[in-house]
């Protein structure tokens, strides 16, 4: 994907990034592939495929103007929460992210692009949810772990009338239809489920979860009990 062809893909989704934009989006890539040669963040490195691959995928979960606080819940090496955050600087970003290395690079990322109202922790996802229930408007969460435990682990964290937006791959469907009751569980509906695709052809499912009511105080449960008896 060339950089004309991720624009010209963002402008289908209603998606226009002015100049400052592209520029951080830009430095973002070369600074990935940059930094992967000393310390390995992930195996896609290379400009054009990062643009399609980490940048427009990331994109995949805008089917809203989102404002407000998101929470980036194993956000490895930015994606989607620091693409978002710089495609949507009035956001307030928290990335959370259990590896170190990773939270080093992200926070020297964070600096180099000069971005402001986000932050890295270094913690799970499931300590972090314990001790911050119903506060933030968006969750992401991309192609992390089976989806039943996913949940949990994610959805106490949103805000009643907040969403959970849950990216996954081509089997998505499936995988949300078996995880209705974990869904239900931890106060969610369905809103909306789109079937998306990189320009590679990689199939893509992108699903927003609307807090309905809140998560029970139950929920989550510590993760060792959440991965052995899923909801």
């Amino acid at each position: 994907m060339t950089l004309q062809e991720f624009l010209d893909a963002l402008k289908n989704r209603g998606i226009e990034p002015e100049d400052r934009i592209i520029d951080q989006l830009n430095d973002y890539a070369f600074y990935l592939k940059e930094y992967n040669e000393k310390v390995n963040l992930t195996a896609i490195s290379e400009y054009e495929e990062v643009l399609d691959k980490h940048f427009y995928d990331s994109l995949l979960a805008v089917q809203k103007d989102l404002q407000g606080t998101l929470v980036d819940v194993g956000t490895g090496a930015g994606f989607p929460g620091v693409v978002l955050k710089i495609v949507y600087p009035e956001l307030k970003v928290l990335l959370i992210e259990p590896i170190g290395k990773r939270c080093v690079f992200l926070n020297s990322l964070i600096q180099r692009l000069g971005l402001k109202d986000i932050e890295v922790i270094n913690t799970r996802g499931e300590d972090y949810s314990l001790e911050h229930r119903e506060q933030y408007d968006y969750v992401t969460a991309r192609a992390v772990s089976n989806l039943n435990a996913l949940i949990e682990v994610c959805g106490a964290m949103v805000k009643k009338n907040g969403y959970f937006i849950c990216m996954r791959g081509k089997d998505g469907r499936q995988e949300i239809a078996d995880a209705k009751k974990a869904i239900e569980a931890m106060g969610f509906t369905v809103e909306n489920i789109a079937n998306e695709q990189l320009f590679n052809g990689d199939k893509r499912t992108i699903a927003y979860f609307k807090k309905e009511k809140p998560t029970p105080l139950k929920y989550p449960r510590k993760y060792n009990i959440i991965k052995k008896n899923p909801l």
